[in-house]
């Protein structure tokens, strides 16, 4: 069986009036490293790129980390405190969740956990010290998170606890509509969603990018990449 490809989203920083270059594109390299280990080929979206097209070329997307979504998607005014996202980068993520199909396996990490409960419905806490009181999830934070048994987060990793790097001062507020809350932090925090009615849609808000030789680590990018070349062969691509 071939490996599966699996299509990153690539940030970006749009400058149409700069002349020598129109903007950037970029992304960290340990998510790619995380998918090589597993076993898959990244490749890069541009949010520029034709999502139809994309689609037919990969067996899974991992949506990375990145700036604040603009809260008006949602229904709120900005917090003084918000970074936004590109609105080019947002808007190419949503034309190809839109294109992608239900069975595609879909890994949302920090940005892209928070991207996917927005999808769904949901809204988000824009900054988060303002809930927790001390802004501890930020400045890559190693913290625990609870895993909720039952779910299929806890079913792949096989542990009731995780520990990651925290990188956030935005979190899940409303969960978006037909997702269920994985894991949470002790604070309270939400730190992970997936669609029960999905084969595999999971986000997670912590960066398990950032500690790659931990074994739920290890084992999340694996059955990810599983997840993706079961997808392609059903697809008869292998």
């Amino acid at each position: 069986m071939k490996k599966p490809i699996i299509g990153i989203s690539l940030s970006a920083k749009h400058e149409p009036e700069n002349e020598r270059n129109h903007g950037t594109f970029s992304l960290c390299w340990n998510y790619a490293e995380g998918i090589v280990n597993a076993g898959g080929i990244p490749i890069g979206i541009t949010p520029i790129t034709d999502p139809m097209a994309a689609i037919e070329m990969i067996d899974g997307w991992l949506i990375p980390g990145g700036d604040d979504i603009d809260p008006a998607v949602y229904g709120q005014a900005r917090h003084e405190k918000a970074e936004l996202v590109c609105p080019r980068r947002y808007e190419g993520e949503v034309a190809l969740f839109r294109a992608t199909p239900l069975n595609m396996p879909i890994l949302g990490i920090c940005y892209g956990c928070q991207f996917l409960n927005v999808q769904f419905g949901g809204s988000l806490h824009q900054h988060l010290p303002d809930i927790v009181g001390n802004d501890d999830h930020r400045g890559g934070t190693l913290a625990t998170y609870a895993i909720v048994e039952g779910t299929k987060l806890h079913n792949l990793l096989k542990s009731h606890e995780v520990q990651g790097r925290s990188y956030h001062h935005q979190a899940i507020d409303r969960v978006g509509q037909g997702l269920a809350v994985n894991a949470k932090h002790a604070d309270g925090t939400i730190e992970g969603i997936e669609a029960p009615d999905r084969p595999w849609l999971i986000g997670i808000q912590w960066h398990p990018e950032r500690t790659l030789s931990d074994i739920e680590t290890v084992r999340l990018f694996e059955a990810f990449v599983e997840a993706c070349a079961r997808y392609r062969f059903d697809s008869g691509k292998a």
